[in-house]
């Protein structure tokens, strides 16, 4: 990886999350209501919301917060009063840029960057389009150059915070003075199912909305820890494309995730990491995109990671659960935040991301601490 002097990096980040928050243990117990007459699929959800490593999650819509009886997105409810597709996408318009904003906002302040100086705006989302789109209001309401290039990222699922990373990291290799800003927001939760599916259940166990922002330039001297960043690899794992599938639908966009997904990623990952490395030691951070518990848990068992090294990943899940492409930079935030309050050193790392394909996103990073840290911190004391 290149001196701090002449990289690129994430210099600032930001994130934001809707109102309105769900408790699992009690969305468990109106799903269950809401199941009283299908016994096999209760047990089921019942067992799936236990396990999945959530406890609380976020959604712009308040009516998941009432009765089963009260709600229009709960397995059973007749047909007729299913919100339908462009019902959902009109709320995607009206709480989507509100959100998109405050992380933007954030992250912008963070990064010390200001408005009229970013080159780039990337906006991510998988769960919601409209016209103008939001890197449109976006960059009017940021008061961006109206030069700026816009450059939407649409419907490449969980990797595509990853990816837009990556991206932005060329255009500042490319171009120096470049400075991209990259706004992910996901809502997540408007495409829940008024189904007894098990594929629908498990998706209603764990995902969550959200918004998260970062701005990627070249490095410079801050009273903040940075994330460098260096190569960057995307992999279709193969044969693997209908393991994921997301697809539009009336009332919604239909999730299928097969229950197969965490072995194919703890099979596939480990031996791309060990050709990348070429078969260096591993890094000692880990900023793993926790799609899901067992993704984590498959990826720890076949990487050989410890309980430290996967705690970002996991506490983000337990927090918001999963928020789709808005999830990684969630995780790069609290790396952050712990190893700054820490006075950690320098250390290696690597993310990674994945979506439909099956694709792999794969981006190394380097922490760098503050231009004032002068401590040496080891890395098993930084996550103390």
């Amino acid at each position: 990886m290149k001196s701090a002097a002449e990289s690129t990096a994430v210099l600032g980040l930001g994130t934001a999350l809707p109102p309105f928050r769900i408790e699992q243990t009690e969305t468990a117990q109106r799903l269950a209501e809401a199941l009283k007459d299908h016994s096999d699929a209760m047990r089921w959800a019942k067992r799936i919301f236990k396990q999945c490593g959530v406890e609380n999650r976020y959604t712009v819509l308040p009516e998941l917060l009432q009765p089963a009886d009260q709600c229009r997105y709960t397995p059973c409810t007749p047909a007729e009063d299913v919100p339908s597709t462009a019902e959902r996408m009109a709320v995607f318009k009206r709480e989507a840029v509100p959100l998109g904003l405050s992380a933007a906002c954030e992250a912008l302040q963070d990064s010390g960057v200001e408005p009229s100086a970013i080159t780039h705006l990337i906006t991510v989302s998988c769960t919601g389009q409209f016209l103008p789109g939001m890197d449109a209001v976006l960059a009017v309401e940021l008061g961006l150059s109206r030069e700026v290039t816009r450059i939407p990222l649409n419907f490449l699922g969980c990797a595509a915070g990853l990816k837009a990373i990556a991206l932005a990291s060329r255009f500042v290799k490319a171009e120096h003075s470049a400075k991209v800003l990259i706004v992910c927001v996901e809502l997540c939760t408007l495409h829940l199912q008024a189904s007894v599916e098990r594929e629908q259940l498990y998706a209603a166990s764990f995902f969550g909305d959200g918004a998260s922002a970062c701005v990627v330039g070249r490095t410079q001297l801050r009273d903040k820890g940075m994330f460098q960043l260096g190569e960057e690899r995307s992999v279709l794992l193969p044969d693997y494309a209908e393991e994921m599938v997301w697809e539009v639908g009336d009332h919604g966009f239909d999730l299928y995730l097969s229950p197969n997904i965490p072995k194919r990623i703890g099979e596939g990952v480990p031996p791309l990491l060990k050709d990348w490395l070429d078969h260096a030691a591993p890094p000692g951070l880990w900023a793993i995109h926790p799609g899901g518990k067992g993704i984590v848990d498959a990826l720890q068992d076949r990487l050989g990671l410890s309980e430290e090294q996967v705690a970002f990943s996991r506490g983000v899940l337990r927090q918001y659960g999963n928020m789709s492409s808005v999830t990684i930079l969630f995780v790069l935030k609290e790396m952050r935040r712990k190893l700054d309050e820490r006075k950690a050193c320098e250390e290696e790392g690597i993310a990674l991301a994945f979506g439909p394909g099956l694709t792999a996103e794969l981006v190394r990073f380097r922490y760098l601490p503050s231009a004032g840290v002068t401590a040496s911190v080891p890395l098993e004391d930084a996550y103390a």
